[in-house]
């Protein structure tokens, strides 16, 4: 088995490094790959340039239809435009040198995470070399532009398409014909349970509540509505602390907002959290909150409901499939920033049901989300696709 995602280090991608991790132990031998740069997997960037030239040689001696086959497929499988022309190549040469890993290492099977450049790169060595590969949809991110030009055929050429969320499943539906929706899969983006659940936790029985909100600081996580609806609970006399969880591009927007609004006492920038670090975090708050406008279905309010906290979040793409209204938590319209304010004041006016929800929200992750169980049905999937292969080379 090999396994490929852009970037294997990634903070955003703790969750394949679980799911690798969480194969191995089933038995399955897992080679991780990264097109960038990467300490824990194999790279295929950032070699010596004669290792390029060599692969492509190689390649060009060993199948010379096969390898005009793959550039082709590489020529026609991109956006419109000279850039997407330019790219394709460099894609294509990408593709070249995993095909050459992937026989080095004797995978007999290439999965990739997200349906980005990286999946275009896979598809292309796996086209090259004849190997089976399979694809993991996690966001909505992967239906725009450019990715979801693309989308179609990715999801043709593949064995078998797991998606992390119903939601998701959905949106690649539409995208293909019915003949292909034999494909799909859900397969959970799963927690360790277990080791989460070791982690100490705290709840604020009195005193100010703490608020938590994790992700990347970019415009789609909605913090600019977060901030304008905290200002409004404040001027209302309600209490609270808010920690921001993160780091990226709208930063310095975000905290000039946090002194406009006069919010610096109440606002908190932890910046980028190791994994333990983030879960540590969470597990020392009292409510996560999630107002984003786009997301798919965010491993951290998965993680939140296996440390026992209530959830606020916007309900959107997969967020129903796991947070149950009134139950574990509380949902609102996305962008809708009333329904936000209501929702929150309602979660920090009720203290006395925290502790109910986050075990509502525990079970929940428990029965679905644990990420043994996930890890048996992505093994499941990869065993099927060998057993029809190999009917059909009996039959053959």
């Amino acid at each position: 088995m090999a396994y490929l995602v852009s970037e294997y280090d990634a903070p955003s991608h703790t969750f394949v490094r679980r799911e690798v991790e969480a194969l191995r132990a089933l038995g399955t031998d897992v080679l991780t790959l990264s097109i960038i740069a990467s300490d824990e997997a194999t790279s295929i960037l950032g070699r010596p340039f004669l290792a390029y030239v060599s692969a492509l040689f190689a390649a060009l001696l060993g199948d010379p239809v096969r390898f005009l086959s793959t550039w082709n497929l590489a020529r026609q499988h991109r956006p419109p435009g000279f850039r997407g022309l330019l790219w394709a190549q460099f894609h294509f040469v990408e593709a070249i040198m995993l095909a050459r890993i992937l026989s080095q290492e004797g995978a007999g099977h290439l999965h990739v995470h997200f349906a980005n450049s990286g999946a275009t790169v896979g598809m292309l060595a796996a086209h090259y070399m004849r190997l089976p590969w399979s694809l993991t949809l996690h966001g909505i991110s992967e239906t725009d532009y450019p990715a979801g030009l693309l989308l179609s055929e990715k999801i043709s050429k593949a064995s078998f398409v797991s998606c992390a969320s119903y939601f998701m499943q959905a949106q690649a539906m539409r995208n293909v014909s019915p003949e292909h929706w034999r494909k799909f899969r859900i397969v959970r983006c799963g927690v360790d349970c277990g080791r989460i659940q070791s982690i100490p936790v705290s709840t604020t029985d009195s005193g100010i509540p703490r608020l938590i909100c994790v992700g990347r600081l970019s415009p789609e996580k909605g913090h600019v509505g977060l901030l304008e609806v905290m200002q409004r609970l404040r001027d209302k006399g309600v209490l609270f602390d808010l920690t921001l969880v993160g780091d990226g591009p709208s930063r310095a927007a975000i905290e000039t907002l946090v002194d406009r609004l006069g919010l610096r006492d109440r606002v908190h920038f932890s910046g980028y959290l190791s994994e333990s670090d983030t879960l540590t975090a969470i597990a020392e708050s009292d409510v996560l909150v999630l107002p984003s406008f786009m997301e798919g279905l965010p491993v951290v309010l998965i993680e939140a409901f296996a440390l026992g906290k209530p959830v606020v979040a916007s309900r959107v793409a997969g967020i129903p499939e796991l947070v149950e209204h009134g139950k574990s938590g509380l949902l609102f319209t996305p962008s809708d920033l009333t329904a936000l304010e209501e929702a929150l004041n309602q979660m920090l006016s009720a203290r006395g049901v925290w502790t109910d929800m986050g075990r509502a929200g525990q079970m929940r992750v428990e029965d679905e989300f644990e990420l043994s169980i996930a890890a048996k049905i992505m093994q499941q999937c990869f065993l099927s696709v060998h057993s029809e292969l190999d009917q059909r080379g009996a039959h053959a």
